[in-house]
């Protein structure tokens, strides 16, 4: 995995951990409403994975996840980042809207790269 300044990687690890909770409440309030939580579900626990990847690699937490699991969330986070970049196109050069999803780019970037580096 490349090197990332230290305030890059605290940028990295708080987009993630936000993008977690907010998942995290979608799945409890979906639940709740008896919707179909399957994609939430599914998008919350590869987020984690990534998450936990990249604590591991800059902080040394611990990581135990299977290959199959490394791979499953990869390709779940690849397939994230197209939505995400189109919310970019509309929004306005300097919003906060247009930075929480820059930073989240790259943070998903970051996350599939340290899982990508797993499966070597």
């Amino acid at each position: 995995m490349k090197t990332v300044s230290r305030e890059i990687q605290e940028m990295t690890i708080k987009s993630l951990e936000s993008t977690f909770h907010k998942l995290s409440n979608a799945y409890k309030s979906m639940t709740e409403k008896g919707s179909n939580t399957t994609l939430v579900e599914k998008r919350r626990d590869a987020i984690k994975v990534g998450l936990e990847s990249v604590k591991d690699v800059w902080n040394g937490v611990d990581f135990f996840y299977t290959k199959e699991e490394i791979l499953q969330s990869k390709d779940i986070l690849q397939r994230i980042i197209p939505s995400i970049e189109k919310q970019l196109v509309k929004a306005k050069d300097g919003s906060p809207q247009k930075t929480l999803n820059e930073r989240r780019v790259i943070a998903l970037k970051l996350a599939i790269e340290s899982l990508e580096t797993r499966l070597k």
